[in-house]
């Protein structure tokens, strides 16, 4: 199994210093993909509830810091020198195809073949609105038309489509990535529609945890979401064993036990380092190849002792 940290570009992660600290450190601790979450501009107030905190509130809202994922990646490629490096997510309409295209294919170029691409929809019509992009309501339809025309771009000689939302013609696209055929595309979202873009799109499916309206927050629940994913690949006419799996337990560590969510059992990934192996086995049981972790505190030095705490007492121990 591959183990990663997923980091948010604000709070004590907006400083060169503490990135390069952070990456640095993490790569010589082993951990092999380091995600960074993506958004663009932050509005003042949203209409909906984020799905992924129990207030409904983004962490990001209180400062409205963010910073851009794809030049964080660029960034990182010159900081480390194995890790993975991986949009966690990259909301996928934000960007324009040709541009995201070659803003991914530079990052891999750069970090030597290193860029994965998880991807997803996006949740923020307010964002939306302030980027300019085609209409909140197609933003499936639109993600999974930008996405079949970044395969165009990074594998064919004289990339043309002429879809709805992307057409291009008469370009040369070089140089091309070095993932061959092109990084891979983890698709984020719990949704029905999420796992119809892993049948059809993704090379691996990438969930959270967390997600109020589809929670994948214990063993059973996370192996009935593979179940649903595994079918849904299926019904597309692809194997299901050639979907990666990669999973984010978005609440820090805790070498205390805590209650489950059910307020029975043990929540994962806490107690003693051998229960979190406990559930490290059960994640790899279940199909997860790759368990992405998010270690971010309010400070870096806090940031670093977890991240350390954890390699060396369960991630040592789990290879």
């Amino acid at each position: 199994m591959q183990f990663g940290i997923h980091i948010g570009p604000r709070g004590c992660m907006t400083t060169r210093a503490n990135i390069m600290a952070l990456a640095t450190r993490a790569e010589a601790l082993g951990y092999d993909i380091l995600g960074v979450a993506d958004h663009v501009i932050a509005p003042v107030t949203t209409s909906v509830r984020y799905p992924y905190t129990a207030d409904g509130v983004w962490p990001g809202a209180p400062t409205g810091e963010c910073m851009d994922t794809l030049a964080m990646l660029a960034f990182l490629a010159g900081c480390t020198h194995r890790m993975k490096l991986l949009t966690s997510v990259l909301v996928v309409p934000h960007r324009h195809p040709v541009l995201t295209a070659k803003l991914i294919s530079t990052a891999d170029v750069l970090s030597d073949g290193r860029v994965i691409a998880g991807v997803g929809a996006g949740w923020m019509a307010e964002e939306f609105a302030a980027l300019g992009t085609p209409p909140f309501a197609e933003r499936g339809a639109v993600t999974d038309e930008y996405i079949r025309a970044w395969k165009t771009l990074w594998t064919e000689d004289r990339p043309v489509m002429a879809g709805k939302y992307a057409a291009f013609e008469n370009v040369v696209f070089e140089p091309k990535p070095v993932t061959k055929p092109h990084p891979p595309i983890w698709v984020g979202g719990e949704s029905g529609r999420s796992l119809r873009r892993v049948a059809e799109l993704g090379d691996g499916w990438y969930p959270v945890s967390n997600n109020a309206q589809v929670l994948l927050n214990t063993p059973d629940r996370l192996r009935a979401g593979v179940g649903r994913m595994h079918r849904a690949v299926e019904k597309a006419g692809r194997d299901p064993s050639s979907i990666d799996i990669a999973y984010v337990w978005f609440l820090p560590p805790s070498w205390k036990a805590r209650p489950g969510p059910d307020g029975e059992g043990r929540q994962m990934f806490s107690g003693s380092a051998d229960d979190m192996l406990e559930d490290i086995a059960t994640m790899a049981d279940i199909g997860v190849r790759n368990c992405i972790f998010y270690l971010q505190r309010p400070t870096i030095e806090a940031t670093l002792d977890l991240q350390q705490r954890f390699a060396e007492d369960v991630l040592a121990r789990a290879r």
